[in-house]
């Protein structure tokens, strides 16, 4: 969504790239008797997987990076992609002039001396992280190497020359931060400084978001340091809430749910936009926005221009950052994986599931926190909403690829915590 302002479902980008053979790695430290909701995995289902290999964003897709190369951007890539594996997916594939990749898992090796790790024996995605990881980066599809140091500090270093080696010219920086995500390590350094959180494993990620947050300072104070903190729109976001597998219960508070789940925990997230002289300091906005705006935002910015020959989903925000011009008419966002889908629209807000089949319908602008489900109470609300999302669903395509497996999340607690039956939750295709 984020780099090419359309629906995942509408290029077809539907699931997550998973790894041969993951589901029925995950199956086997899962399903061992204990959980009250079973991990569903493709093999079960009966469906053909597609090989790891050929998941990932068609190169037809005009991402960020070719929308601003005619304006004369040149386009680098730091960190995550996860948009596919094989060259033909790379960055290098999707309009990136240059690409500093995330080949491994690990944020540091784990018998790194400056290392503190934080592992999870209740998640199975976890132990598959530790078991499969690396410490790992590649630069321009080349052959792997061994970073220098720990990953946040070193993709900022990489970007911080970047900027020095680009300033001369219009470019755009793609930082795409591992951190915060499992599994869970920090730097010494880092984990030393925060001695008054006691539990290892909140301190552990708290040491994470510092890190991520010494980047963002190191970042901008470059701009400014380059002469370029005037003339760069900067643009912080997050891809999702915290997860529950991480075992960590107030980290989304006062929300409920997690990443995976379309609860305001898993899918409400910070968006900071800076560009001095254009966007007022302080400036506030309640707006419904998304990262599908992003695309034809920094288009507008830049004075790139939209492909004229698909549909683009997202909005230019610029008005609304720079006047706080609320649009015309209220906007309608949509979500879906598989059969678990949402609508959101005027603070109203529907899910509804197939497993378990269930429809939970909030008044945002009222409960926020998403505490009073109303589907029951307001039937033809709830219609109305599924018929929205039935118009989208005829507008958009089949998946390119079939989810690995369906896994339980229990909305109200984390993996850690034994779910019972009166529990609720939501089955996630990915």
């Amino acid at each position: 969504m984020l780099m090419t302002g359309r629906y995942g479902t509408r290029t077809g980008f539907e699931f997550t790239p998973t790894p041969d053979g993951m589901g029925r790695i995950l199956d086997l430290f899962y399903n061992d008797g204990t959980r009250t909701h079973k991990l569903l995995n493709i093999d079960d289902a009966g469906v053909t997987p597609v090989p790891f290999k050929d998941q990932g964003l068609p190169t037809s897709e005009i991402t960020l990076a070719e929308v601003l190369k005619p304006a004369g951007y040149h386009a680098m890539h730091i960190g995550k992609w996860h948009l596919g594996q094989s060259k033909r997916f790379a960055p290098l594939a999707q309009g990136f002039d240059e690409s500093l990749n995330l080949e491994g898992l690990l944020h540091i090796p784990a018998d790194d001396p400056n290392a503190v790790n934080a592992k999870l024996p209740f998640d199975p995605i976890d132990q598959f992280l530790w078991a499969r990881g690396q410490y790992a980066a590649s630069f321009n599809g080349g052959e792997k190497f061994a970073p220098k140091g720990y990953l946040a500090d070193y993709y900022t270093d990489e970007a911080i020359k970047a900027i020095g080696a680009n300033r001369n010219r219009p470019f755009l920086l793609y930082l795409a931060h591992w951190s915060i995500h499992s599994p869970l390590q920090a730097s010494k350094d880092d984990f030393d400084a925060l001695s008054e959180i006691k539990d290892h494993r909140l301190r552990v990620y708290a040491a994470m978001v510092r890190a991520l947050d010494r980047s963002v300072g190191r970042v901008l104070k470059s701009l400014e340091e380059n002469g370029l903190a005037e003339n760069t729109v900067v643009v912080f976001s997050s891809d999702n809430g915290a997860p529950g597998y991480i075992g960590l219960p107030d980290v989304n508070k006062p929300y409920r749910g997690w990443k995976l789940t379309y609860f305001e925990g898993g899918i409400r997230v910070p968006l900071f936009v800076k560009w001095p002289g254009h966007i007022q300091p302080g400036t506030r906005s309640d707006a419904l926005v998304s990262h599908l705006d992003l695309l034809p935002t920094a288009a507008a910015a830049a004075g790139a221009s939209l492909p004229t020959d698909r549909t683009i989903d997202g909005v230019n925000l610029l008005p609304l950052l720079q006047a706080g011009a609320a649009p015309a008419a209220p906007r309608v966002i949509f979500w879906r994986d598989g059969h678990y889908q949402a609508v959101q629209v005027a603070g109203w807000k529907l899910q509804t599931a197939e497993r378990p089949k269930k429809d939970w319908l909030f008044n945002l602008n009222e409960d926020p926190t998403e505490r009073k489900n109303l589907a029951a109470e307001m039937p033809d609300k709830v219609a109305e909403l599924k018929e929205l999302i039935a118009k989208h669903n005829a507008t958009q395509r089949a998946p390119l690829f079939p989810a690995a497996g369906e896994m339980p999340v229990t909305i109200d607690k984390t993996l850690e915590q034994p779910a019972t039956e009166d529990d609720e939750y939501i089955y996630w295709p990915g």
